[in-house]
């Protein structure tokens, strides 16, 4: 459990897209629907822990290494990060509602997924940067074809603030719904499943 704890984490500097995204990897396309805050010190186009007013949107393309492991994420140990080996992000927006909503129908319109949603809820502890990858990872590994959405709320990212994750979440449920109804009023989503880990299940 000391050395879990000690163990470094990432920091949004992961999201930043590389300058030229390798050709020979596998892309996953996930959209943002999340009730974090925009904009930090170091990177105004990242998410934080603290809580938006309403929800905010984007989209980013992540690219899987040909090395990867199903039910790992190779992590970045350097920067520029290697695609060989790493998990990196090729591309990143920050969207308007209307722009989101543009990309889910278009997206569920057509290919081998048509019509379906899913919708991923992290769990407590959790970075926004973690959420996205991980959430990179299970749509991967899964095969799955469909339009997939992150659904991220201010976690703190810290194991011993787990009562404020919980309010956190508890906060978001509003903006969830509405998210959900928005998804609902595409004619083009015919079916929207939710996974939820640990505390997003509260949510």
């Amino acid at each position: 459990m000391v050395a879990a704890g000690c163990s470094s984490r990432p920091t949004s500097e992961v999201l930043q897209p590389v300058t030229r995204a390798p050709m020979y990897t596998d892309k996953v396309r996930l959209l943002v629907a999340t009730t974090r805050e925009r904009g930090s010190a170091t990177d105004p186009e990242a998410y934080t822990a603290m809580r938006a007013m309403e929800l905010n949107y984007a989209a980013l393309s992540i690219s899987i290494p040909r090395r990867h492991k199903a039910g790992e994420i190779e992590w970045p140990d350097q920067y520029p990060a290697d695609p060989t080996f790493h998990f990196v992000t090729t591309d990143r927006q920050a969207y308007s509602k209307s722009q989101y909503l543009h990309e889910v129908s278009a997206k569920a319109g057509g290919g081998s997924g048509t019509g379906s949603v899913l919708v991923f809820v992290h769990g407590y502890n959790t970075l926004y940067e973690e959420a996205v990858y991980r959430f990179a990872q299970i749509v991967h590994d899964s095969g799955y074809q469909g339009t997939a959405i992150l659904f991220a709320w201010p976690s703190r990212g810290s194991a011993p603030l787990y009562l404020a994750d919980r309010e956190a979440s508890t906060y978001s449920r509003d903006y969830m719904e509405q998210a959900l109804l928005d998804l609902a009023a595409l004619p083009k989503v015919r079916e929207i499943n939710i996974l939820a880990h640990s505390m997003g299940n509260w949510l």
